[in-house]
Formats: structure tokens, sequence, C-alpha cells
């Protein structure tokens, strides 16, 4: 039997914005959907994340959940099991409220995935699977007992473990030790938005780009298969953030192939600008033939080394990124991830009401 899964889809992230909508509905009706018919895969497992705020959902994202999402996977005939994370609760101690229940909830209860708050061992051919949904204040000690004492081999969930990457270059510090998780033959989960693994922890990564920390990071989704226990990547080519390098001393930019560039973030760095006409002509066909999204122009990078340079280029830092760098640099007896924590929490809460 084979699985689709899913994990920190993050419906209505980026302040709800239209854009990613659009971006998102590509990735559902390219990709997973005709993937899913293609190979009559009829069971989904959800790590977790949903939805994108914890306190509320936008009218029209939830109108596009459940009409783009849901609906298909009921129309398609997908059983459907859902394992809560933390983006999906309104408290922080409790998984009790949250958004999977109140949005897919019917009242005969005939049309609702299955939702996991607590966490459950669940049985697919044969094969019983511990679902770990995010571990609270609530459900800490029942969390702790189902990893130790589940009979089960494969544990999917939510999870926050020390040791693995978050996105690149920042690594985990916080959360439960891998050792605890030593009797599971494979351990699947989302949460952490890079795709990583240690042989038996395997962090899925996000399906698809959502901060420019996710640039040229492999995206997609997997099939897990019930009895080979082999987990297998589906890649999603689409891509919304898009880097231009400008060097004019080696390209024609009045002939150039803009196409992939259209639907797009961009960011344009000047390596070399010797012709301003062409120069001129390029941005004025960006932007009065695409329909670009965002463009950023960063310029008087000629005067750097090449390291340097490429090392600008790649970084493309979002504000968090550059926030957590600022607070490593800090000369300060805080705890750091501490601090990192609060300024994430605390620019979260500022973006919901941007």
């Amino acid at each position: 039997m084979k699985i689709a899964l899913l994990n920190d889809t993050h419906f209505g992230c980026r302040n709800d914005s239209p854009h990613f909508v659009q971006y998102q509905e590509r990735f559902y009706d390219e990709v997973f959907f005709p993937y899913l018919k293609e190979h009559n895969i009829k069971t989904l497992i959800h790590l977790g994340d949903v939805v994108d705020r914890r306190k509320f959902i936008n009218y029209k994202t939830a109108n596009f959940f459940r009409q783009k999402f849901m609906k298909r996977l009921w129309e398609e005939k997908v059983d459907t099991h859902i394992i809560l994370g933390n983006h999906d609760t309104y408290y922080k101690n409790t998984n009790k409220v949250n958004a999977i229940t109140e949005l897919c909830t019917t009242y005969d209860g005939q049309n609702e995935p299955w939702i996991y708050a607590s966490p459950k061992e669940v049985t697919f051919d044969g094969l019983p699977i511990l679902f770990m949904p995010w571990i609270c204040d609530d459900t800490y000690e029942e969390s702790l007992y189902a990893i130790e004492n589940s009979n089960a081999e494969i544990c999917m969930g939510h999870l926050e473990i020390r040791g693995f990457e978050m996105h690149r270059g920042h690594m985990n510090e916080q959360g439960l030790d891998k050792s605890m998780f030593h009797r599971f033959e494979k351990v699947l989960s989302g949460h952490f938005h890079k795709k990583s693994d240690d042989g038996r922890i395997y962090y899925l990564g996000t399906q698809y780009e959502i901060t420019w920390n996710d640039y040229k990071d492999p995206k997609g989704f997997h099939i897990f298969d019930t009895d080979t226990r082999e987990l297998t990547r589906v890649p999603n080519p689409i891509r919304i953030f898009k880097k231009i390098v400008y060097d004019d001393t080696q390209h024609d930019y009045n002939t150039l192939d803009i196409s992939r560039f259209d639907n797009s973030y961009i960011k344009l760095f000047i390596s070399q600008k010797t012709d301003e006409d062409m120069y001129d002509r390029f941005i004025n066909r960006l932007y009065s033939t695409l329909n670009i999204y965002e463009l950023n122009i960063f310029e008087d990078t000629s005067d750097v080394t090449a390291s340097v340079k490429e090392d600008l280029i790649e970084q493309g830092e979002d504000t968090l990124t550059f926030l957590g760098k600022y607070i490593d640099q800090l000369d300060t007896d805080l705890d750091k991830n501490k601090l990192k924590e609060y300024t994430k929490e605390l620019y979260g809460e500022v973006n919901q009401w941007v």
C-alpha cells in the first residue's frame, strides 16, 4: 500500500498573499493530485501545519483550503489523516482548539478527515504507525509514554528534535533528543522546512517555497510504501523565487528569454553593467511582458570580491535569518536560543497585522 505524505502546507502563508495562493494551487493542480490519480493512491497522511496562522484564518484562505484541497480529496475518495502541527492549534499548551477541527468537522461526521490531536497508533495495510502530533504541555507525558512504549516501528508526526537543520545554515538546538526515537525503524516528521535526515529520522521539508530561505532548496512531497517501508520523493519543479545576476559582458539582454521569470519574486544582482540602454530595456521588458510579484535590485556589488559576491547572491536572507545571525554575534550572557524564539514569535505576531 502506498501512502501520500504532505506536511507544512501553510495555507494562508505570507499574510494570505494571493500570489502564494496561485502558486500553491499550481502545485496541487499540476503536481500533487495528478500524481495521486496516475498512481491510484487513495490514502493521505498530513504531518502538521496545515494552516499558517495559529490565531485566525482569512475567509478567502478558508475557502481556498476547503474548495481546492479538502473537497478535491473528498471527490477523489482519498482517505485523509491529519496530524496536528503547532501552527494548527490556537493555544500553546493544548491541542484541543485547532483549525482543522473547526474547518473540517461536519455535524453528521461523514465528510471529515481523521484528525489527531494526541498520540495514537493507526494501522495501514497491517503496518502500525505511531502518529505524534505537536507535543504541548497538555500532551507531554502522554507523548513521551507513547514514544517509549509504542509497538509501532514507524513514527509519523510534527516533532521538534535537536540536531536537525531548520532551514539552510540554521540547526535546531532545542526540543527532544534524537536518542529517544532509537527503537523506531523510521521517524517521518514535518515542522522544519528544509529536508534532511540522519538515516532514521527524516524531516521531509516543505512541498513548495514559502520564504527566500527556500531558494534552490529541493521541494516536493513524499510517498511511503507500507510493504517495503521505502520513502520516495516526488519533486515539485514549480518555483516562485528567482534570482538574476546581470552581466552584460556575458549576455545580450535584448534577446534573453525571460519567460521563466513569469509569476515570480525576483532578486536582480548587478555584476557588470556597461550598457545603460540595454539595462533599461531589460528592466522594462521584465515589467511590461511578465507578471512579476516583486523585483528587488541590488546594485554597487562590483567592488566586492567574487567569493563575497557569490555569498551575497546565494544568501538572499529574509528578515528572520538576518535577525538570527545578528543574535549569534551578540556579546551577551542571555540565552541566544530563547532570544531567537522570542524574536520569531514577536515577528510572527507583527506579521499577522501587517
